[in-house]
């Protein structure tokens, strides 16, 4: 019986409303921007494994600020079924320096991100991570 895969993706709010994306190394989509991420390890919980991603893939420790939501659309990667688990983070420490799956991280403005094609369900994940991001603005 086939089963989809589990994954964590991370938006990092840098200061100023930056968010911090990653450009892929790898297909699929490589080249194109997108969200810190990649698959759970066995043994791991999706909490670590967003620490983790984030930390292999950009130079930068992150604590977990909220659940910004699960996204498990079958068709969101072409590589197979995956379901996503997304946080939103602030930057712990470290210098951002790509890694692993990245080519290049760098943050950007949210006015840029919403002109920008993102990797995967990457738009929607981060529309509703600025739905989030604007509720705690307006408190």
């Amino acid at each position: 019986m086939k089963k989809p895969f589990l994954t964590v993706d991370v938006v990092i709010i840098g200061e100023a409303g930056t968010v911090l994306l990653i450009k892929r190394k790898n297909s699929p989509f490589k080249g194109f921007w997108a969200l810190p991420g990649g698959f759970v390890e066995y043994g791991e919980t999706v909490e670590q494994s967003a620490v983790r991603e984030a930390r292999e893939e950009t130079g930068i420790s992150v604590h977990l600020k909220k659940l910004v939501g699960v996204y498990s659309d079958p068709d969101r990667d072409p590589r197979g079924h995956t379901v996503s688990v997304c946080f939103l983070a602030t930057p712990a420490g470290g210098t951002v320096k790509p890694s692993t799956d990245a080519v290049d991280a760098a943050y950007f403005t949210l006015n840029s991100i919403h002109s920008m094609e993102l990797a995967f369900d990457h738009k929607k994940i981060f529309n509703d991570a600025l739905k989030i991001i604007n509720n705690y603005n307006t408190q």
